[in-house]
C-alpha cells in the first residue's frame, strides 16, 4: 500500500457554491444540459454487441459526452459500454461491478465523478427565469450584515 501524499479521490470532494470556488471559478466545467448533440462516434473496439451499441448511443447523447468528445475520450466510454453490458448479465462477478463503478466515476456519470471531474450540468432552458436570456438579471449573493438593517425614519428613534 502507498504511504503519504494526497490521492486522487483523498479528501471531500470539490463543492462548486463554496465561497473559495465561488472566488476562483475557472476549475469548473459546465456541460449543456440538453446533452452533445452531434453524430454519435463510430464504435472503435471490434465486435461489437447490440446492447453495447445500444448503450454507446445513450452514452453519447449525455451532457458529460461533451467533455468526452474534447478530452478524446471515446476508447473509455466504449469499454465502459462493454463492461455495463457484461455486468447487467445474471450472475456477473462482484469485481465486475467494481469495475463499472469506477467507470462511472471516472467518466463523471455518478454525482462523485461529476465532483472529481469539476464538472456542473447547466440548468435547463425551460427552468430559465424570465430575463436571464437577455443578461438582465443579477447574479445572486449571500445576504450580508447590513441586509439585516432597516432604514428609520427621522424623529422615530430614542
Amino acid at each position: 500500500m502507498p504511504r503519504g501524499g494526497a490521492r486522487v479521490v483523498s479528501g471531500p470532494p470539490p463543492d462548486p457554491s463554496s465561497l473559495k470556488q465561488l472566488a476562483n471559478r475557472d476549475g469548473w466545467s459546465t456541460l449543456p444540459a440538453e446533452g452533445r448533440t452531434g453524430p454519435v462516434p463510430e464504435w472503435p473496439l471490434v465486435s461489437p454487441q447490440d446492447r453495447e451499441l445500444d448503450l454507446w448511443e445513450d452514452m453519447w447523447r449525455r451532457p458529460q459526452a461533451v467533455a468526452w468528445e474534447r478530452l478524446g475520450q471515446q476508447l473509455e466510454v466504449a469499454m465502459f459500454c462493454r463492461k455495463l453490458a457484461e455486468a447487467e448479465l445474471p450472475k456477473a462477478s462482484v469485481e465486475l461491478q467494481k469495475v463499472v463503478r469506477q467507470y462511472l466515476d471516472s467518466l463523471g456519470l455518478s454525482v462523485q465523478g461529476m465532483l472529481r471531474n469539476r464538472w456542473k450540468i447547466a440548468p435547463a432552458a425551460a427552468a430559465e427565469e424570465p430575463g436571464e436570456r437577455d443578461g438582465t438579471v443579477v447574479p445572486h449573493r449571500r445576504p450580508g450584515p447590513r441586509d439585516r438593517m432597516k432604514v428609520v425614519p427621522s424623529g422615530e428613534g430614542a
